[in-house]
């Protein structure tokens, strides 16, 4: 198929376009400035083609010419992300209609059914939702929570939080449960999602375990060598908690505090639902979140720049403020303090 992928610089869509190449779709890689292709190791097998969330008109020509759109783009750092990102999904709805596609594919949240308040992240997610299951074109809407692997924002939250705070303040409301899955087992799936068992609808995307958001920083903890001690702190506000996990990360405020806020629901597979048991490459299991959080620490030079590199770990085009202080180097745990800061930050370790 001919491909469009939105986001197609960012850490999903860099990540998705290995693989839908590999398997011999033709991909058309939407970006603010086409000229960042070469930047990536895929890029001369690529058309590159200009698309602007804020320019509604990038939409049309971006969908010409092409079978179907990987919808990966938001705007959750930037002001009323809400409003934005329903307007800019209603453009993409449009222009497909327009333009003839057979197919989008939209990497959503996991929405809790619990009649509890939404919040805004997810009710942004929701609605984007809607608007393309509404739309003539077939939509696949898959809804991951967790996403492990070097660059993604929850796995760094969950890196920089355990590397950084050698005691670490637990709210009782981010006791609920979560199902990570690793980025590799995404994109398959993502991929998966554009072949011949492609189906319209919504479906779950998790992996194996189900476990608390605390029980994944613990996990972290012991595959990178640190320990770590939680303490349960119970009437802190999410907004309070959000803004301080954004300054102890040095990570995009507006994202973290929308994902922290998030925490208050638990974020696990629907029973029936599991994208999992329709997408998933027959005879393969899923990865481990263990392997998962091993495979994302563990970095060599050559990673960051070969077009086949492992998905889990990091890219030298990932943002700046991913990676952290502890790799994996022949399984053994590799600790890069910088410093006096660096050192106190890390803590007691092995």
């Amino acid at each position: 198929m001919r491909v469009l992928v939105t986001g197609a610089t960012g850490y999903i869509g860099s990540r998705l376009i290995p693989v839908l190449l590999e398997q011999g779709h033709q991909v058309h890689a939407a970006m603010r400035d086409p000229s960042k292709k070469s930047r990536f190791a895929w890029g001369a097998h690529v058309t590159a083609v200009h698309f602007d969330l804020d320019d509604h008109e990038t939409f049309d020509t971006a969908t010409e010419n092409v079978d179907a759109v990987v919808y990966l783009v938001h705007s959750m750092d930037e002001g009323d992300f809400v409003e934005k990102d329903r307007h800019a999904a209603q453009s993409m709805a449009a222009a497909a209609e327009r333009n003839g596609l057979r197919r989008i594919v939209y990497l959503s949240g996991l929405i809790p059914d619990d009649g509890t308040p939404l919040s805004d992240h997810l009710r942004s997610r929701l609605q984007v939702e809607e608007t393309f299951l509404d739309s003539s074109v077939d939509a696949t809407v898959l809804r991951a929570a967790i996403i492990l692997g070097s660059g993604s924002t929850s796995f760094e939250l969950v890196r920089r939080m355990t590397e950084r705070l050698p005691l670490t303040p637990i709210p009782t409301w981010m006791r609920r449960q979560v199902q990570p899955i690793a980025v590799v087992d995404v994109v398959a799936i993502i991929a998966r999602a554009l072949g011949d068992t492609a189906r319209p609808g919504t479906f779950d995307i998790g992996g194996t375990e189900t476990m608390s958001y605390p029980e994944l920083l613990q996990a972290y903890g012991s595959v990178a060598g640190l320990r770590r001690v939680q303490i349960p702190v119970p009437l802190l506000p999410t907004g309070l908690v959000g803004r301080a996990v954004a300054t102890i990360t040095a990570m995009p405020p507006g994202t973290v505090i929308s994902l922290v806020d998030s925490l208050t629901h638990d974020m696990v597979v629907r029973r029936g639902n599991a994208a999992t048991e329709v997408f998933a490459e027959p005879g393969t299991s899923l990865m481990s979140v263990r392997e998962a959080l091993e495979r994302s620490i563990t970095v060599t030079a050559e990673e960051g720049t070969d077009a086949h590199a492992d998905p889990q770990a990091a890219a030298d085009t990932d943002p700046e403020w991913a990676g952290g202080v502890v790799d994996i180097v022949d399984g053994q745990v590799r600790q890069r303090p910088s410093g006096i800061l660096g050192k106190a930050l890390l803590g007691a370790t092995r």
